[in-house]
């Protein structure tokens, strides 16, 4: 596949559109405004990771991450893993072109229909009919299944007996993943998933449906400039209504500036939960006015990602990668089975606990993460008998959501993003996925093991993959950031409470003013897809959403 990143020389001083960021709210806008026939411009932070070039050894792996924290600070501003070590919660995301798409599991999944009748949502969310339409075609575009041969993977066995025991219907969740040889929506040929289990470490066979193989390379096809390696700063407004973002090179360039400016009549914020938070607040301390709600209402998903240590069965939850480290073990997709405990009565107490994989790249490494949990004598015997037949054999992953109260806020602490949760462990949340992870475990003849990096500089905080909010939607900006449609609110004392900024929009997870209960990947793309539906009726612009032809 032809790379879709150009070399920064090449950008212009002007464009109709700059979208910041490159996931799945960044990749509708991309797609949609080229599509209007605007000029159209993408910055990305990350590099650009074309299938087969995601790592699939530890040494590549470890070189992938990047760890910042108070007194931590590793690894390259562009590696793949982003990883905020925070005082009361840790954070990782996805850094790169495609933006999280890249390392996640691409389960996508449609939140409980009483999620959006919280009244933290605006009405029009609700009541206008374009969220519905939304999801159609954010289903249209990223093709999520079901895997049909998902019962029968011995993990998924696993989680339905261990489940069943309790009562609990163990499915096949939908994921972004082809698992026929088929025809992206951006006309590319993908073909079968391969059941490798390297999602998370990136999809090197090609059949994981990605913003790097949907929407971006639509894009680019309808003329949208993608550019990598271009970390925005914060952006401002120029008296006549036109905008300036402001941009740090990441490349080091022998002998070029660093940093530069480019102009542009309307600006998309589009750099995730941490990337578009982080934007406004510079944004705000050089002068933008905006609303005192920025930074708050943080969710973290009621994440938790935890294992099982020594179950009676083999599990075979350790990726193989492609080309495979072991011939004839079909490990499946990072996630093929899930379990749902629902609550008819309290939406907060409902939980989805799935299945899991750990990259082959952290095989080699896996027996050193878990001795400090006490499991020495296992780790030493699977350095000896190999991490695919010794006890890692027996290892279960989870990955579980459920409901927080989204009371975590973001400040900037001198130049860096901070997260302020103090009560962030305590969440009850957390307290329900362990007793319920607790039982499966045990169900299954193993220990749970909540951290095996206790014992580290992770500590004993939670941890999310799943973060949103910190530009929440409200109605007027005494209860949000943004408007329904992503609109950014003005500010300043002599505006409206309903006034926007003009031209300058956040269309990403940040927006999300709640916390989903189940993996927020689809509808992150369906929100965005429906704001882009109200952006081009209220600017007059037409564009068809048709899935491209082959290529």
């Amino acid at each position: 596949m032809t790379r879709l990143a150009r070399s920064l020389d090449q950008l212009r001083p002007r464009y109709d559109v700059v979208v910041v960021g490159s996931g799945y709210g960044g990749g509708v806008a991309a797609s949609r405004l080229a599509r209007a026939g605007k000029s159209v411009c993408v910055l990305e932070r990350g590099r650009e990771v074309q299938t087969g070039e995601f790592p699939s050894r530890f040494p590549d792996l470890k070189g992938e991450m990047q760890v910042r924290g108070k007194v931590v600070r590793t690894g390259p501003d562009t590696a793949l893993y982003d990883v905020r070590l925070g005082e009361h919660m840790h954070v990782l995301v996805g850094c790169g072109l495609g933006g999280g798409s890249l390392v996640n599991a691409g389960v996508s999944l449609r939140p409980d229909a009483r999620v959006f009748a919280d009244e933290v949502w605006p009405g029009e969310i609700r009541q206008d009919g374009t969220l519905d339409e939304g999801y159609r075609r954010a289903e249209a575009w990223l093709k999520p299944a079901s895997d049909p041969r998902a019962p029968e993977l011995v993990k998924y066995q696993a989680l339905a007996a261990a489940g069943g025991a309790f009562g609990d219907t163990t499915i096949a969740p939908r994921v972004a993943v082809s698992f026929t040889h088929s025809i992206s929506a951006a006309g590319i040929a993908q073909p079968a998933c391969t059941r490798c289990g390297d999602c998370c470490a990136g999809c090197n066979v090609g059949a994981k449906n990605t913003v790097a193989l949907t929407y971006l390379p639509d894009a680019a096809r309808h003329g949208a400039e993608l550019f990598t390696h271009a970390k925005v700063r914060h952006v401002s407004k120029r008296p006549d209504g036109s905008w300036i973002v402001h941009v740090t090179r990441l490349d080091r360039v022998e002998g070029d500036a660093h940093d530069f400016t480019i102009e542009a009549g309307m600006v998309v914020l589009a750099a995730g939960t941490l990337g578009s938070t982080e934007i406004l607040l510079r944004s705000r301390e050089n002068g933008l006015a905006l609303s005192d709600r920025l930074g708050k209402r943080f969710s973290a998903n009621g994440d938790i990602i935890a294992f099982g240590w020594g179950a009676k069965v083999p599990i075979n939850a350790v990726g193989v990668g492609h080309p495979a480290k072991i011939e004839g073990r079909e490990v499946g997709a990072a996630v093929s089975g899930q379990i749902e405990i629902l609550d008819g009565d309290d939406l907060t107490r409902q939980l989805t606990v799935q299945e899991g994989v750990l990259p082959s790249a952290l095989a080699p490494v896996l027996p050193i993460l878990f001795v400090p949990n006490g499991r020495i004598l296992g780790a030493l015997q699977s350095l000896i008998k190999g991490v695919y037949n010794g006890p890692f054999a027996h290892l279960q992953t989870f990955f579980a959501v459920s409901h927080d109260s989204a009371s975590g806020e973001f400040r900037l602490d001198g130049d860096r993003l901070a997260l302020s949760w103090p009560g962030a462990k305590d969440e009850p949340a957390y307290a329900r996925l362990d007793a319920k992870l607790t039982a499966l475990v045990t169900q299954s003849g193993g220990a749970y093991v909540k951290n095996p990096l206790a014992g580290t500089v992770m500590g004993h905080q939670p941890a999310t993959a799943h973060p949103l909010g910190g530009c929440g939607m409200g109605r007027e900006r005494t209860d949000g950031v943004v408007d329904h449609g992503g609109r950014v609110f003005d500010g300043a004392k002599a505006r409206g409470t309903t006034d926007v900024h003009d031209g300058l929009y956040v269309i990403d997870g940040a927006i999300i003013p709640r916390s989903l209960g189940c993996n927020p990947l689809l509808t992150i793309t369906a929100l965005a897809e429906r704001a882009l539906i109200h952006m081009a009726a209220e600017r007059g612009m037409r564009f068809d959403v048709a899935p491209a032809a082959a290529l």
